[in-house]
């Protein structure tokens, strides 16, 4: 059986981080778990975070599969946000991504992404 290719937004990161919860998703080996570099870059940026939390971080998500921006998704996400101009630009990255990877996107925040076509999300 081929593994699920699952994308996952910040939210679900920093429940993880947090509370550990979602592990028995972000860990089990039947999925592939991915994420994008906006989610890198709000992960590693958040404000007060110590340089042992900020390592922890980067620690975990080298067991992951980090999704750079290609010209494709910068080309959907210009598309995104012609669609959905009210979607916040870093989502709409995110959609962009989860969009042209052919990903589930598992978020905590699906009623930013429910109406963006050709966002598959992911249920755990």
């Amino acid at each position: 059986m081929a593994a699920v290719g699952v994308l996952i937004d910040t939210d679900v990161f920093i429940d993880y981080f947090n509370t550990g919860r979602h592990a028995s998703i972000l860990e089990d080996p039947t999925r592939r778990i991915y994420y994008s570099i906006v989610t890198r870059k709000e992960l590693l940026a958040k404000e007060g975070l110590r340089d042992s939390e900020r390592q922890a971080i980067v620690e975990t998500l080298r067991g992951f599969r980090l999704v750079p921006i290609s010209r494709a998704i910068a080309g959907r996400y210009s598309r995104v946000r012609t669609s959905a101009p009210w979607l916040e630009r870093e989502d709409a990255l995110i959609a962009a991504t989860a969009i042209e990877k052919r990903l589930r996107l598992f978020t905590g925040n699906w009623r930013h992404f429910r109406r963006i076509e050709g966002v598959r999300l992911y249920v755990g």
